[in-house]
Parts: C-alpha cells; structure tokens; sequence
C-alpha cells in the first residue's frame, strides 16, 4: 500500500514536470500618482518656459546665488509677469514678503500683483498690515490703499487714502485723478471736476485727466463743455462718441444716438462710434441710422495726425501714457 502511494506521487510529480509553467510573481500594489495641483503645472510650465529663456534663467541663477538681494527677486517676479504667469510672479512675490517683511518695494510689488488676480481683500489687509508694522510717509503706498478699496467698492473709505496721498505729496498730478475718479464714482461730479482740473494744472498733457473732466462735466449736463474739454486733446468724433456713451450710460437714448449721428458725420467709419452705435440699437430698438457719405477727411482729421488713447480709471505712479486710437469714453 505505501509502495502504491508513493508512485502515484512520482507518477503526478513525474507528469507535472513535463508541462512548463509560467511562474507566477506578486508585486505590491503600486500607489496611484499624486494629483497635480493647477499651480504646480503652473509653476512646471513656467520653469519650461523659463528653460528655453535666456532672460528667466539668468535671472533665476541670480536669486538663487544671492538670495538676500531684493531687486533680484523683484526682477524675477516682473519677467514672469511679463510673460503672463501671474500665478508665479505673485508666489514670487509672496516669497519675498516672508523673507523681507520690512521692504516697501516688495509689498508694493505684492500689491499689484495681487490686484491683477483680482484678490483686492487680501492685497488690502496685507498693506495695512504692513502700515501697521513699518510705517511709511510715502503717498503711493496711501494712493494703493485707496485704489484697493474702491476696487472692493468701499468708495468713501477709499477717498480718505485718496485724500491722505494727497496730503502727503499734493503736486502730483496722478493722485488728483485717482481721487477725482472716486468721486466720480459716487457720482460727485463737480467735486470729480474739480480735482480733474487741478490733475491737468499740474499736468496739462494727462489724457487720463482730461477724459475724465470731461465724463464729470458730462455728468453734470455740461455737455458743450464737455465736448470741447475733449477736443483739446481727441478729435471731434471721438469727442461727441465719448458723450454719447456718458449719455447711453445715463439712459438718455435719443440724446445720445444724436451724438453719434454727430460723430458719424465726422468720420463715418470711427471705430468707437459704429460700436456705440450698435450697441445703442439694441439698447433702444432703433436702427442704426447713419449719417449719409460724405468727405472721409474734416479739418479735424488734417489737423490731428493720431489719436490719443482715453483712459478711465485710477493710475499708479509709475503707469505709462500710451497713445493709440482713441476709445468710447465708458
């Protein structure tokens, strides 16, 4: 019986070891990769980016060999916001802050890039916490301030920091347009004009300025006033375009669509007069009617060989005046 047994064994052993079999290896469980955060591809297509830029990589060997120089950081930060990787520069910026919570330049930087990402709540309390900690006498950081708060629509709290750069450094002409646009903004027109006027004595040649004056004389039905504020600096079309838009703004469609018949008759293919016309007949049903062919050239097109761009808004100090072809005023 143990004889039986045991060749039966060697007969199944036997016939296993003439069939191959493929031996069979257990591994671990291999974990499922990370997930990517949408700043870390950020952060990994910038540093492509930044591989294949001459500028970027000289500027990232400077901070990382001389980690304690700001401008460097600051320079890094700028060159990544110029090639539209917001997201890096503010982390940049961010960085810099931690490491240098006494720099001025470094939480304006902060400032402004924080603004661009639209985060304006958080940009004002770390500037007022900086105040707080390092107190300052210069008007920029007040006129930063300011344009925060209007940016979150707390206007008259934003005209106090307007009104506090002012006290602090009252010949520049850039802080007079910010706190007139405030008040513009809450509809104060002829304090708005008032401060719009001091801009251009200050600065007879800000285009910001002088489009401005004429939106708060507008705003107070001085439309003849207004219009001719804007011919010192645009040409007629681009004048009475600027009034119509103040007056479609204000509701008063009939008004305004006879300002761009105006414009029209100017110069029939203005570019901000067909948009404002368009948008008008939608707004009021009416077709756009415009003026019948005539002369492409007037005196104001000889005499004017460019237009200059018209901006609305709040300035930093250091923003550039472009010129370009003139725009609706709204």
């Amino acid at each position: 019986m143990k004889l039986q047994i045991l060749l039966a064994a060697m007969a199944i052993a036997g016939g296993s070891s003439c069939t191959p079999r493929t031996p069979v290896v257990r591994t671990a469980p291999v974990a499922a990769p990370a997930p990517v955060s949408a700043f870390d591809r950020e952060i990994r297509n910038a540093q492509d980016a930044g591989d294949g830029d001459y500028q970027l990589r000289v500027l990232r060997a400077r901070v990382a060999a001389e980690p304690d120089n700001v401008n460097a950081r600051l320079e890094l930060a700028k060159a990544y916001q110029e090639r539209h990787f917001p997201d890096v520069a503010l982390e940049i910026c961010r960085l810099a802050a931690a490491r240098f919570p006494e720099s001025g330049a470094v939480q304006l930087a902060l400032v402004r890039a924080l603004r661009e990402l639209n985060q304006p709540a958080e940009a004002v309390a770390g500037l007022q916490a900086f105040l707080k900690r390092v107190p300052q006498n210069g008007a920029e950081y007040y006129s930063w301030l300011g344009i925060l708060w209007d940016d979150l629509g707390e206007l008259p709290t934003g005209e106090l920091a307007h009104r506090q750069a002012i006290a602090l450094e009252p010949s520049a002409d850039y802080l007079h347009n910010n706190l007139g646009y405030n008040l513009l903004r809450q509809q104060k027109d002829a304090a708005a004009a008032g401060e719009f006027r001091e801009a251009l004595r200050l600065n007879p040649a800000s285009p910001f300025a002088r489009n401005n004056l004429g939106l708060a004389l507008a705003g107070q039905n001085q439309t003849a006033e207004a219009v001719t504020n804007w011919l010192s600096d645009a040409d007629a079309a681009t004048a009475h375009s600027n009034l119509a838009a103040v007056l479609m703004e204000k509701g008063n469609y009939a008004a305004a669509r006879q300002e761009l018949v105006i414009a029209l008759s100017y110069n029939k293919s203005h570019p901000a007069a067909l948009k404002n016309m368009e948008l008008l007949s939608r707004l009021d049903g009416k077709p756009a009617t415009l003026p019948a062919a005539g002369p492409d050239g007037t005196r104001w097109e000889r005499w004017r060989t460019g237009f200059r761009k018209l901006f609305v808004g709040p300035l930093d100090k250091s923003q550039p005046q472009p010129a370009a072809e003139a725009a609706a005023a709204h």
